[in-house]
């Protein structure tokens, strides 16, 4: 038989597509493109926004239409939000966002008698930590190890906790083993994640610190790169800077999650931290990181935020001087606090207050780059793009260079110049 997946959403559910690829390559199926003709699809769902729950019913009907007699498999967390919807465009398969071996087994047995399956839990009520074979199937230099899921934030915009649940966290055991696992295979670099990997451990037996879990990855597997998911601010202190400093594999590159850089709206939101203890962490990792990428997220025009809030944000951002950054407009999610409040703004006001801030973002990016000019970079090549190979230093900068054959062969390049959206450079 042959499959096809669509994967939208964060890393943690492109890792899951990988892991639900390789459980049907164990059982001799085929990994097909989702442009052609296959035997059953799976849409692997979001559901952080409104907008994402649209982008999902568009493809599950695409789908539909283009594959009148294929299975079609629905899992993720929209189906755990809103299954309801889902089941009315006529799916043959709904699970949800987790127990992908048994919605892999619920796929198989509906193309032998095409009848409807369905197997949801309860998000809130989960304790255990889904177990799924880390890496990919295609040829790829860097793979995903999930060592956590879950969210207990819950944030005023964010449904994410009501269809993932509370925290769960991988065995340091578990990781540390398919990471020399993903390491043997051949993968030059593996990216840690989850849905917040910062709380990695609060489950565990002694609450260990998520350093201990960074050292451990990076101490099994010390020639592969390891690269950082998202963090919360909040654990970037001066000891986790410490301890990490000396890690000669891992990379650079730290994405905190900001949302704002507004105090008044960051309460709002819900979030844990204000803009003085955010920055506090942004200068901890350039002193102890000197060159380090610093990237983050950014809401505008969430309910309520004034112009004079607005320009407070713009404000801290140049002033931490992001490597990189990703505005995103504030979208309405049914459900959570945020879609109630008052003062929602207009597309007009979204659409002008990302301009402004995406423009921010693009100088402090230019700036960025333009400080790698004479650096030396040891790039893991992915790529042919036109002229050149293409491939990312530890800072996650995209690098363009000459040459042939360079796929997942990591080397050396001296920077020359700013290029499209990274930089180009020499093979050394």
């Amino acid at each position: 038989m042959k499959f096809a997946f669509y994967t939208l959403g964060c890393k943690t559910n492109q890792y899951e597509t990988q892991a639900m690829e390789q459980l049907l390559h164990e059982r001799g199926h085929e990994i097909g493109s989702f442009d052609e003709k296959c035997d059953a699809y799976i849409v692997n769902t979001c559901s952080v926004t409104a907008v994402a729950d649209k982008k999902n019913r568009a493809v599950i009907r695409r789908c539909r239409r283009d594959n009148p007699e294929a299975v079609i498999g629905v899992c993720g967390c929209y189906t755990q939000h809103d299954a309801e919807a889902v089941r009315a465009l006529g799916v043959d398969v709904i699970g949800g966002s987790a127990q992908r071996q048994e919605f892999i087994a619920m796929v198989l047995s509906a193309l032998e008698d095409r009848g409807y399956l369905e197997n949801l839990d309860n998000a809130l009520r989960r304790r255990e930590f889904e177990v799924l074979p880390a890496g990919g199937l295609e040829e790829r230099t860097r793979a995903m190890v999930k060592v956590q899921d879950g969210c207990v934030n819950f944030c005023s915009y964010c449904i994410i906790p009501y269809t993932r649940g509370p925290v769960r966290s991988a065995p340091l055991e578990l990781a540390v083993e398919q990471t020399k696992e993903l390491a043997a295979q051949g993968y030059k670099e593996i990216v840690v994640t989850g849905i917040e990997i910062a709380s990695w451990g609060v489950d565990l037996p002694g609450k260990p610190p998520v350093s201990d879990l960074i050292v451990a990855l990076c101490e099994a597997a010390p020639e592969m790169r390891v690269r950082l998911g998202s963090l919360e601010p909040r654990i970037v202190t001066e000891e986790f800077c410490q301890r990490l400093k000396n890690l000669p594999n891992l990379c650079p590159q730290f994405h905190l999650s900001m949302q704002s850089g507004c105090d008044t709206v960051l309460k709002r939101m819900k979030r844990k931290y204000d803009t003085a203890r955010y920055y506090e962490s942004v200068e901890l990792l350039n002193r102890h990181f000197p060159g380090c990428a610093v990237t983050t997220d950014m809401i505008v025009a969430f309910p309520g935020e004034t112009e004079e809030e607005y320009q407070q944000s713009l404000d801290f951002i140049k002033k931490c001087a992001f490597a990189d950054m990703h505005i995103f407009p504030y979208s309405r999610r049914p459900g959570t606090p945020a879609d109630k409040m008052p003062g929602q703004h207009n597309n007009d006001t979204k659409e002008s207050r990302s301009r402004g801030a995406i423009a921010v973002a693009e100088e402090m990016s230019l700036r960025y780059r333009q400080n790698l000019i004479g650096t030396t970079q040891a790039v893991l090549f992915e790529e042919k793009s036109g002229d050149y190979f293409t491939g990312h230093a530890p800072n996650y900068m995209k690098v363009y260079a000459e040459g042939e054959d360079l796929h997942n062969q990591v080397k050396n390049v001296c920077i020359t110049a700013v290029y499209q959206d990274g930089v180009v450079g020499i093979i050394e």
